[in-house]
C-alpha cells in the first residue's frame, strides 16, 4: 500500500470521512491528501497511502478543474447551499451578455477573501470555529489564479460554469464575489472537482468500488505506485549497493546521461522499479536523499 489513491468523493461527506474509509480498508494509518472537498462537493479525491504520504511537498499548486452550478437571487454565511440563507434577493433579471462580462473581472490573477466559514486560520484558530461560535472574522484577501472560467449552460437562476483555478481557491468565494458583482447575490449550489494537476476524474472509483476491489483481495491493484507519481521529476534506477546507501541517507551520484545536468530534484529507483528516495543536487551530478521511503 505505497502510492496514490483516487477517489470519487459522494456528496454529504467530508473529505476527512472519506480518510477515514480508506484506513479501513487498506488497514494503514498512513493516509494523506491533495486538497480537501467541502461536504456538498463531488468528485476527485487524491489520497497518498503508505510510505507515500512523504511525496505530498513535492505536488506544489497544482492546477484544479471543477464543474460549478451558482444559484443568483440568493446569499448565505457559507457561500453555499449548505449554510444559513441569510438574503433572499427577489427576481434575478440578469441575462448572459451580463453575466459574461461579470465574469471578465475573475479571470486571470485576483485578491480573493476566503469564506468566513473556512479553514483559514485567524491566531491559529481556523475561521470555521470562531464564525459557529458567532465571532466576527475577517479574513485577508490572498492571491489566486482564475485559468478559465466559462460558462457551460444558462437558465436562471442557476448557471453552471467550469472553472481551472490554482490551489487555494475558494469556488464558492468566486460564487458569492460573482453575486455581489451583479448585484443580485449568489451561491454555490452544487460543486464537483475533475481535474487535480494531471489526475482526472475518468481515472477514479467511488467508495463502493473500492470495497468491492478490497473484499476480493486486490487493493493493490487500484493504488498508483509512488514510483508512477512525479512524472515531472527525473529518475534513475540504481542497484542494491547504491539502494541501501541512498537508504542510510548518504550522497549517491547520477549519470548525466539519464538525469539531465542540473536537475534540482532526481528520483531515485530500485533495480525493481520502486521508489527509494527523492535526491537533492548537491553539486553537478551528485544528489542527496532528502525523502526517503
Amino acid at each position: 500500500m505505497n502510492g496514490l489513491v483516487l477517489i470519487d468523493k459522494p456528496s454529504g461527506c467530508t473529505s476527512h470521512d472519506v480518510v477515514n474509509r480508506w484506513r479501513k480498508l487498506a488497514s494503514t494509518k498512513r493516509v494523506g491528501h491533495l486538497g480537501t472537498l467541502d461536504p456538498m462537493a463531488t468528485g476527485l479525491l487524491a489520497l497518498l497511502t503508505g510510505p507515500a504520504t512523504r511525496l505530498a511537498q513535492y505536488f506544489g499548486n497544482h492546477e484544479k478543474t471543477y464543474v460549478a452550478e451558482i444559484t443568483l437571487g440568493m446569499v448565505s454565511d457559507t457561500y453555499d447551499l449548505d449554510g444559513i440563507i441569510t438574503q433572499a434577493c427577489g427576481p434575478v433579471l440578469c441575462d448572459l451578455p451580463h453575466i459574461e462580462r461579470a465574469l471578465d473581472a475573475f479571470r486571470g490573477r485576483i485578491q480573493q477573501t476566503p469564506p468566513p466559514v473556512s479553514a483559514k486560520k485567524i491566531s491559529g484558530v481556523p475561521a470555521y470555529k470562531l464564525a459557529r461560535k458567532h465571532v466576527a472574522v475577517e479574513l485577508e484577501p490572498v492571491e489566486v489564479e482564475i485559468y478559465r472560467l466559462q460558462i457551460q449552460s444558462f437558465a436562471l437562476p442557476r448557471i453552471e460554469v467550469l472553472v481551472s483555478c490554482s490551489a487555494g481557491t475558494y469556488v464558492r468565494a468566486l460564487a458569492h464575489d460573482l453575486g455581489q458583482k451583479v448585484g443580485c447575490g449568489a451561491v454555490l449550489s452544487k460543486l464537483r472537482r475533475i481535474q487535480s494537476g494531471e489526475f482526472t476524474i475518468e481515472q477514479a472509483r467511488t467508495l463502493e468500488q473500492f470495497t468491492e476491489i478490497a473484499a476480493a483481495g486486490r487493493l493493490c491493484d487500484a493504488i498508483i505506485p509512488a514510483a508512477r507519481l512525479l512524472s515531472h521529476i527525473p529518475e534513475e534506477h540504481f542497484g542494491s549497493s547504491i539502494e541501501a546507501q541512498i537508504r542510510q541517507g548518504r550522497d549517491f551520484r547520477t549519470s548525466p546521461f539519464v538525469v539531465p545536468p542540473g536537475a534540482s530534484l532526481v528520483k531515485a529507483l530500485s533495480q525493481s522499479g520502486e521508489l527509494i528516495a527523492i535526491g537533492e543536487l548537491r553539486i553537478p551530478n551528485v544528489y542527496h536523499p532528502v525523502t526517503v521511503l
